[in-house]
């Protein structure tokens, strides 16, 4: 399945707060759809498969990409689930956002592809890129840039900068100081079932 492009505040409503997807707020608080009204309990596989959706749809996952990172975790020591969310935290489309260089993923990943972010230096364009302590991040000196990323800077998304990220708003860099730790983690979601689901596969 590729990455989704249809409504994101459906998506929301259905998941919860998914504050990668989007920062806008439903009024409506009932799923959508014509079953959301109906109350019923959840079976386990789908609380499992709505903990792995709510990875896919804040991340801008699809299905073959998340499946990779859980192998990926899977060879690591550890907990897999604190390892995956470390991956997915690490890349650098939400590095960019959890910078608050932009309001969600999807439009960080747009400054990534456009070429307006540098990695020590260097114009990376690849959203996937894993980011890794030390790693400096630019905005490109481009006029279009700057102007870009300081319309995003003056509406703020998130309450504040997780303490694994620094951010200079005068020269518009940020600097990544360390792994991500489980706390600092936006979405709210338990990552074991993620495990349980794919571990059932």
């Amino acid at each position: 399945m590729s990455r989704y492009r249809g409504p994101r505040l459906r998506i929301s409503r259905r998941l919860g707060d998914l504050p990668g997807l989007t920062h806008k707020i439903s009024k409506k608080l009932a799923p959508a759809g014509e079953h959301g009204q109906q109350l019923r309990k959840p079976s386990e596989y789908s609380l499992r498969l709505e903990e792995k959706q709510k990875l896919r749809f804040n991340y801008g996952l699809s299905e073959k990409q998340l499946s990779k990172y859980i192998k990926i975790a899977k060879k690591v020591n550890g907990s897999t689930g604190l390892i995956l969310l470390q991956i997915l935290e690490m890349r650098l489309d939400n590095i960019i956002f959890r910078l608050g260089l932009s309001p969600t993923i999807p439009a960080a990943r747009q400054l990534v592809n456009h070429g307006h972010i540098l990695i020590n230096k260097q114009k990376v364009s690849i959203c996937s890129y894993q980011c890794k302590p030390g790693d400096i991040i630019d905005v490109q000196a481009k006029d279009a840039s700057q102007t870009l990323v300081k319309r995003y800077l003056s509406f703020p998304t998130l309450a504040s900068i997780p303490n694994h990220l620094e951010l200079n708003t005068k020269t518009l860099n940020g600097k990544v100081n360390a792994i991500v730790e489980r706390q600092s983690v936006a979405l709210q979601m338990n990552e074991l079932l993620v495990v349980e689901y794919y571990s059932r596969k």
